[in-house]
């Protein structure tokens, strides 16, 4: 190895971020034919780098490459034993951020005839020659601003790769548009090694290509029910409205409440069954399933189930304390629907691991999803025989959804709905946690105070703390009040009060407290019975409740509006209750909003509504 290789070589090594210890566990586990093929990659990187050029010209597809020379990429592994050596050697040398020239075998090539003398030799290509290169060529393009890029190498080496390919002969813009993570100058001088020319000037328009080039990842998205109320569009983001969270037990298919972090995958139905996952265990070795296998192999189970994400009610946290981070989600960012699948214990079980010692590497289950999200469970959950964490291939009787992960989702009964990933295709069992920033950094929560966020100060959430809301609230007719009689028939109009409750990590409800002056006098709800319709080793689901009674009177604002508060709170079966107020839970990315819900009653406004109902019926 020359000077000039080893002193680069040490210098990007020296820049490469900590990788985790997974990585280096899999060094140690391998094989000595393992070991051959590994060290081939790590030592084979000067004949990657003379023959990166000639493997774009020797494509059918792909014209020359561009003829400047091409920096070196930093190295997708550390290398290991003997390699120490020329690296602590190459440190020791001087370092130089001089681009490095490559050692080439031929002569370059001669100058690209489209290539144009201010664009320093690169070759200009149309867009429709771009598109040739697409996620199934065996050279993809991607263009990002006026630039064209071969992601051939960057596919294999780079986090989420397999995701980058849907832009594949087209502009990437959209994609990063979404994860926003990839705006900044590292990231472009790594994408900028990989240049082999530039967009046409007939397809840029003020430097950027034509706007109908460019893909919208979400066109392949399904139609949603146009009860949803929706936050977001791109990607949807909707939630459950009140008057259906208060009318089933088990929320409808078409309302369940939708929360995307990007774009739907799209799987056709006729490979459904062809759909495969793969476990990972901690030695290197896999295994993969694929549905059809889960199915034929694995028995099924059934779990009623509570999803809720955890920025459910986050717009009262704003509303009462002070402005947050995040999705303004009311009180529908949360939902009940029967589950079907195979059990994952059973599942990991079958692939190798051993559930009764599972050895100090598992820890955590990892989850990959099609479209690049990730998250991860302790293992506790999986070992729990009463714990129905699913693979499900149902939801309510019918094949997942679409936005709910079809054809195949985890289900973590209990927890978050941030771990029970959608279209899953790929599980890991680890000694620590995913390394997303779904799992690292978004959801956790800290102090009133701590306006500063240390991510590594806190853990991920996972079980959900006790919760509850009002989702309905109607005006009664005037022949109608109860405790006629009984000396409590003063006040005001009666209203009927509807809601859920519930509470995490398979605690049932205990009760439900109301409240129609605020907090000042309270009184409890009535749980309606749906326990027929529950399944489960725990009470994975929530608890409807309804309270009728005449309403106190009414004191007039100074503006002669006649308005009450009511107020909710629950308690389980560990007597875990709500907090009073969303200051002294308040955290900046408003998560776990789960203070008394309070609902302004206005008088006036009931009585139109119970008027307008009138008429129409």
């Amino acid at each position: 190895m020359s000077i000039t290789i080893s002193r680069q070589l040490g210098h990007e090594l020296l820049t490469l971020p900590c990788r985790p210890r997974p990585a280096l566990r899999s060094f140690r586990n391998l094989e000595a034919r393992q070991w051959r093929t590994a060290c081939t990659r790590v030592f084979g990187f000067r004949t990657d780098f003379r023959t990166a050029s000639s493997k774009a010209a020797s494509s059918k597809a792909a014209p020359k490459a561009p003829t400047n020379p091409r920096r070196l990429r930093p190295l997708p592994v550390l290398a290991a034993g003997g390699g120490l050596l020329t690296i602590l050697f190459s440190v020791l040398q001087p370092v130089t951020h001089e681009p490095l020239e490559i050692p080439r075998d031929t002569e370059p090539a001669p100058p690209n005839p489209t290539s144009n003398d201010g664009d320093n030799g690169l070759p200009r290509y149309r867009l429709a020659e771009v598109k040739e290169h697409g996620p199934k060529s065996e050279r993809p393009w991607v263009v990002y601003g006026d630039k064209v890029y071969d992601i051939t190498d960057w596919v294999p080496a780079h986090p989420g790769g397999e995701v980058i390919l849907r832009a594949a002969g087209g502009s990437i813009e959209p994609y990063w548009d979404i994860f926003s993570i990839h705006k900044s100058a590292y990231v472009r001088e790594i994408l900028d090694q990989y240049v082999v020319g530039k967009v046409h000037p007939d397809d840029l328009e003020n430097g950027r290509p034509l706007q109908d080039h460019i893909e919208d990842p979400f066109t392949a998205d399904p139609a949603r029910d146009t009860r949803l109320k929706k936050l977001t569009q791109k990607p949807c983001n909707a939630e459950t409205p009140g008057q259906e969270l208060a009318e089933t037990f088990l929320t409808p298919n078409e309302v369940f409440y939708v929360r995307n972090h990007m774009w739907v995958p799209v799987v056709e139905e006729a490979e459904a069954e062809d759909h495969t996952i793969t476990v990972e265990l901690p030695d290197g070795d896999s295994v993969s399933y694929s549905i059809k296998d889960l199915k034929a192999r694995f028995k099924q189970h059934t779990v009623t189930a509570v999803l809720q994400c955890s920025g459910n009610r986050r717009n009262d946290m704003t509303r009462y304390a002070k402005k947050t981070n995040g999705l303004q989600w009311t009180v529908g960012a949360i939902s009940c629907a029967k589950w079907e699948g195979v059990r994952l214990r059973d599942v990991l079980a079958d692939a190798g691991l051993s559930l009764e010692k599972p050895g100090e590497d598992a820890q955590h289950i990892q989850f990959s999803g099609l479209e690049a999200y990730g998250a991860s469970i302790p293992i506790s959950a999986i070992l729990d025989p009463m714990g129905d964490v699913l693979l499900a291939f149902k939801m309510n009787d019918a094949p997942l959804p679409r936005d709910h992960g079809f054809p195949v989702r985890v289900i973590v009964p209990g927890h978050v709905a941030a771990r029970c990933v959608k279209w899953v295709n790929k599980i890991v069992v680890s000694d620590e946690e995913s390394n997303t920033t779904w799992q690292r950094r978004d959801y956790k929560c800290f102090g009133p105070n701590e306006v500063k966020q240390d991510w590594d100060k806190y853990k991920a959430i996972q079980v959900m703390p006790i919760t509850s809301a009002i989702t309905r609230t109607t005006l009664k007719p005037r022949d109608k009040r109860p405790n006629e009689g009984t000396g409590a028939s003063t006040g005001g109009p009666v209203v009927e009060v509807e809601g859920y409750a519930y509470s995490g990590g398979g605690r049932e409800i205990q009760r439900v407290d109301i409240s129609l002056d605020g907090g000042e006098t309270w009184d409890q709800a009535q749980l309606v019975d749906d326990t027929q319709l529950e399944r489960g080793s725990k009470a994975w689901c929530w608890k409807r409740w309804k309270y009728e009674a005449r309403l106190p009177e009414a004191s007039k604002s100074p503006n002669g509006e006649s308005k009450t508060t009511l107020a909710v709170k629950a308690t389980d079966d560990a007597y875990n209750t709500q907090p009073e107020t969303h200051k002294s839970i308040y955290n900046l990315r408003g998560n776990l909003a789960t203070a008394w819900h309070r609902v302004d009653f206005d008088y006036a406004a009931a009585s139109k509504n119970r008027q307008k109902d009138k008429v129409e019926e």
